[in-house]
């Protein structure tokens, strides 16, 4: 959040609710509903200003049960995550910590960047983001399947770098300590879904761990003639040459996929492989990530991995499939969950929105049934809500309750309040 000295409005009181909010400083407990660890007490807000979050990093003393009540609070299940997480969140950056009290950091450490293997929509950006979100860092995410291994096509593999700067406003000072997340990492496993030897996909695993380790990289790419230009009108503006370089040594790396090959490499080696074709069709979500967590370094190189690129994700965390119960909770428990957002677009057309519990379980059935995790609650409940909200609006309807059978069948739910309205 930026300050200026220039006299301001009195603050808008809703929007300063809203920003606590949004900051876990308070909690609202909706009718029926249970407020997220709302006895907790919060004593580790999240930096806000980014002298806080420079200060929170030289000065960084939070612990891993910290770190995973903060997670709690956002992130339904997924407790071997959150805990695998924690204790390499802090064991980072206490070490960058004590990199800037001695002003050496040049100690030798093999750093805790992070491979998570898992299904989508399970909370892998998300646990990420709020993780970044509390320690103070900028977070970047970005796809593998962008990469190129040369830059010319596609995306450079240095670009997701010059972003996490970007993320800081611009201040490397800031940038050199976030963290990076790459999804979609096993999309560029260095074999060919006909067995070949896929050498783009390679190329990009090699220039990756560069970045993982310690590395300079320059802030202005040489084909961005843009960045240029503005760097050398501000040299002229100020007389002061800017910085050039940006170091990694500090960035934490996380990257994650869905690593489907991975449960029929890892059975085969166990011997516990079936003969026939598609069996992974025919095994369940639960079985899979079972077979995910049993997965070892030689299971990846044989998926198509560099043991090198491997050997710089010494932190490997399996996901788990979200259960009808996880989505449930995911509605009813975690903080910015989609029900308070839906109920906050309905409140603007003046309209209170309620579920019964049954309507919610019946939603996250539905939303289990997309097998796309916690995003299928927001498809499922924009295809139920669609021609609510554009009806209600024109309407006197004041109160929406949403009920199951209302959810198995919104058009008859819909038609019968119209027409309770007409009357």
């Amino acid at each position: 959040m930026s300050h200026d000295d220039k006299p301001r409005d009195p603050p808008d009181i809703a929007e300063v609710l809203r920003n606590m909010l949004q900051q876990g400083k308070v909690h609202v407990a909706y009718p029926g509903f249970a407020a997220a660890n709302q006895d907790e007490p919060q004593e580790n807000p999240p930096p806000d200003t980014h002298e806080d979050r420079l200060r929170a990093i030289r000065e960084f003393q939070l612990t891993p049960r910290e770190v995973r009540a903060y997670l709690d609070r956002f992130v339904v299940s997924q407790e071997e995550a959150k805990k695998v997480l924690s204790v390499a969140i802090c064991d980072h950056y206490n070490y960058v910590r004590r990199c800037l009290e001695t002003e050496d950091d040049q100690q030798e450490y093999a750093k805790h960047n992070v491979l998570m293997l898992g299904p989508t929509g399970v909370g892998k950006t998300y646990l990420m983001r709020c993780a970044a979100r509390l320690v103070g860092v900028p977070f970047v995410k970005a796809d593998a399947t962008k990469f190129s291994e040369t830059g010319y096509v596609g995306y450079d593999v240095e670009d997701i770098v010059r972003d996490v700067v970007r993320a800081a406003d611009g201040d490397p000072e800031l940038g050199q300590f976030g963290i990076v997340y790459i999804d979609e990492i096993d999309k560029i496993a260095g074999t060919t879904a006909e067995g070949g030897r896929d050498v783009s996909g390679r190329g990009v695993q090699i220039n990756l761990l560069k970045l993982m380790e310690d590395t300079e990289v320059r802030l202005i790419g040489q084909t961005d003639m843009l960045a240029q230009m503005q760097a050398l009108m501000s040299m002229q503006a100020t007389g002061e040459q800017p910085r050039r370089t940006i170091r990694t040594r500090h960035m934490l790396f996380i990257v994650s996929g869905a690593f489907d090959r991975l449960p029929d490499i890892v059975q085969a080696r166990l011997g516990h492989g079936r003969i026939g074709f598609g069996e992974a069709e025919n095994m369940d979500a639960e079985d899979r990530t079972a077979w995910l967590r049993l997965a070892e370094t030689r299971d990846l190189v044989k998926a198509g991995f560099e043991p090198e690129f491997i050997g710089r994700l010494p932190v490997r965390v399996a996901l788990d499939e979200l259960s009808i119960d996880d989505l449930t909770s995911i509605l009813t428990d975690a903080e910015e969950n989609i029900l308070k957002q839906y109920q906050a677009d309905f409140a603007g057309y003046g309209i209170e929105l309620e579920m019964t519990p049954a309507a919610l379980r019946e939603i996250a059935a539905r939303a289990h049934a997309e097998k796309t995790g916690a995003r299928g609650l927001m498809t499922v409940m924009e295809r139920l809500f669609r021609d609510f909200k554009f009806e209600l609006p024109s309407t006197t309807i004041r109160h929406l309750k949403i009920d199951a059978d209302a959810v198995r069948h919104p058009a008859a739910a819909l038609a019968a309040i119209l027409k309770k309205d007409d009357t």
